[in-house]
């Protein structure tokens, strides 16, 4: 008999109804794909998003109120119980993203006496009140004239003239940090005023008068450095009056270039919305014309983000998932081993071939200039800012599906991949050794996600990829990112997880490295990881883990609820340790049966993933659809076969 679990085992047929499971599962994920082959499903961030959406066709006069109409009852639903809104479902009050949720409601019309909105006001009030809002929120209101434009760190547009040996140059900050920032310096050096006729005032939410405030800023760290950074504002800001206007102008030219090199058609500057918001407004500062295709692809850009079709309520999102929504799911279809699922993973596939940026030097050449460019973006188009994370979850599938026909994407993401590997064996999401971690430190840095150096989780995947290919520890690289994450190991055995919630996606995506790398399952540290695995599991036989893991001293692999994803990740992790047959594994997949609706997907309102520890929480749409489908899958392969470990990358 087949040991899914001793409840499950005595149903009648176990291994039919797994089996029917997965039927269903694949087929729901199937109903998903596009006509072309691809796969999309919506991604959810904060309330942060469709707010500043509101407030910013408001700032340019282009109110449309029945799309507002369609979004306000998306800010009303996410308020939490708090009174504020969350970060993340369910999680506590944050003072930046409620400011802005608040203020996009008045915007759209609701009263500030209606109950919701006294709520609100109240637990804003007492958590600080808006002017302990973070630098990015405060520079909204700086722009709606809520509050002085001293209320915000100095950033000079200047800064665009700075050589790279500079302490501080755009090179050294992340691509979503650069792509953001740069038109910015624009708008903070113009300081734009909203349109006539817009007089949107949240005043009601400051505990004291804006204008009689003085300790704006503080240390983004309590250290030498960070009050260093702070003395050096107080410089800066006396002194920026001075600078000559022809360097400011010469600046300025060059923050638009950046502008319109990267402004990607409509996918927009860096395919993500802040920074397709700040291009907007900074065009429109610099006086570009309504007409002018520049601004006709930047606001076309925007639009695209708004979801109004299969989510509960319309919503902005922050970018678009499709290479990564695709590569996954075709993972999942490849798994569940039915030829119809296997048939559209590879025309899913297909539609990746053309994808596949190599043509484009990007941002990432800053670093290695001498590497040929091989991988892919995260959104439809990003030539500039492909990452390491997709290009090797693309690539493994097709190595999957079939070697032979991908070859030439194969051979060039490999190529890619190892060019761009840090100095550390590690690497980051977008770029090489972009760890200058004392740019941290700086007052506009308050948000903590400047940069962007190597983490386990992306390492995890490069050696998981280059690993499926056959290169194991004889091979240098693999040989230094093993050691690198051996490095990262937690005491308590897990690994961070960089880009999902947390600890345990970061260990299920390390310990599918590991065993694809050839670390046998009885090396210490594959064994004390998958211990921490089963120990976190839940009474109920799943997984959770929340956004609270992220801030010290808060319990790891913990949350009040399972779900469906991170249960997954789990048991895909436990199996990749070689523990197929491990009591942990059978209760997950048990969780996984009992918990699919009867769509043939798996019911999630919990974030799962993050963009911005402790800053920015993403709900992936797809990851309880295509992840549970896997590690039933992969359940189902195992036990069918005499191997007790997968034999692909992840």
């Amino acid at each position: 008999m087949t040991p899914i679990s001793a409840s499950l085992a005595q149903r009648a047929a176990p291994i039919d109804e797994l089996g029917r499971a997965i039927g269903r599962g694949a087929k729901s994920v199937g109903d998903a794909q596009r006509d072309d082959g691809h796969w999309v499903y919506p991604l959810e961030a904060d309330a942060t998003i469709p707010a500043e959406y509101v407030l910013l066709k408001h700032f340019i006069g282009e109110v449309d109120r029945d799309v507002e109409a369609k979004l306000a009852p998306y800010l009303r639903a996410t308020q939490g119980d708090h009174g504020g809104w969350p970060l993340w479902h369910g999680g506590p009050l944050d003072i930046s993203c409620s400011v802005k949720a608040y203020f996009a409601l008045k915007a759209i019309g609701d009263s500030a006496d209606a109950p919701h909105m006294a709520k609100a006001r109240a637990a804003i009030l007492a958590a600080g009140g808006a002017e302990r809002a973070n630098v990015f929120t405060r520079i909204l209101l700086a722009m709606f004239e809520q509050v002085p434009w001293h209320a915000v760190p100095t950033m000079p547009v200047e800064i665009m003239n700075l050589p790279r040996w500079f302490p501080f140059h755009l090179d050294k900050v992340s691509y979503w940090s650069r792509t953001v920032i740069v038109p910015l310096l624009v708008i903070m050096s113009m300081k734009p005023r909203p349109v006539a006729g817009c007089t949107l005032s949240v005043r009601e939410l400051f505990r004291d008068d804006p204008a009689t405030i003085r300790d704006w800023l503080k240390p983004a760290s309590p250290t030498l450095l960070g009050n260093g950074f702070m003395w050096l504002d107080w410089v800066v800001r006396r002194v920026e009056p001075l600078f000559p206007a022809s360097g400011r102008k010469r600046a300025i030219e060059r923050a638009i270039k950046f502008v319109d090199e990267r402004l990607n058609g409509e996918d927009g500057l860096g395919a993500i919305y802040p920074a397709m918001a700040n291009a907007l407004v900074a065009y429109r500062c610099v006086g570009v014309a309504e007409d002018d295709p520049r601004m006709i692809d930047a606001k076309r850009s925007i639009e695209k983000l708004v979801v109004f079709d299969g989510v509960e309520h319309p919503f902005v999102q922050p970018c678009l998932s499709p290479i990564w929504d695709t590569g996954l799911a075709a993972h999942a279809m490849l798994e569940s081993d039915d030829p119809t699922a296997i048939e559209r993973a590879c025309a899913g596939l297909d539609w990746l071939v053309s994808r596949q940026v190599l043509d484009v030097m990007g941002d990432w050449a800053v670093q290695r200039p001498h590497v040929r460019p091989g991988g892919w973006a995260f959104q439809y188009a990003n030539p500039h800012y492909p990452d390491v994370d997709d290009t090797a979850v693309v690539a493994m599938a097709m190595h999957r599906a079939d070697p032979k026909k991908y070859a030439l994407p194969i051979a060039r993401a490999a190529e890619w991949i190892r060019g761009i590997q840090s100095r550390d064996g590690g690497w980051g999401a977008f770029d090489a050794d972009n760890d200058h971690y004392e740019l941290n430190h700086i007052p506009f840095a308050d948000h903590g996600a400047l940069l962007d150096p190597s983490t386990a989780d992306v390492t995890a995947r490069c050696i998981s990829f280059l690993a499926q290919l056959g290169h194991g520890h004889e091979d240098a690289a693999v040989a230094r990112a093993v050691q690198y994450l051996r490095n990262e190991q937690e005491e308590d055995g897990s690994w961070f997880g960089r880009w999902g919630s947390n600890y345990v996606y970061g260990t299920w995506s390390v310990l599918c490295a590991l065993n694809a790398a050839g670390v046998p399952s009885d090396d210490p540290c594959v064994r004390k990881a998958a211990a921490w695995l089963a120990s976190r599991q839940r009474a109920d036989g799943g997984w959770g883990e929340d956004g609270h893991s992220y801030y010290e001293g808060k319990p790891t692999g913990a949350a009040e609820v399972s779900t469906a994803s991170q249960t997954a990740w789990a048991v895909l992790g436990l199996m990749a340790a070689g523990e197929v047959d491990h009591p942990a594994v059978a209760r997950g997949v048990e969780y996984l049966v009992d918990t699919q609706n009867d769509a043939g997907g798996w019911d999630e309102r919990h974030y799962t993933a993050v963009g911005f520890p402790r800053v920015f929480y993403l709900r992936y749409h797809g990851y309880a659809a295509y992840f549970p489908l896997w590690a039933l899958a992969r359940y189902r392969s195992l036990q069918r076969t005499n191997s007790r470990t997968p034999v692909y990358g992840m």
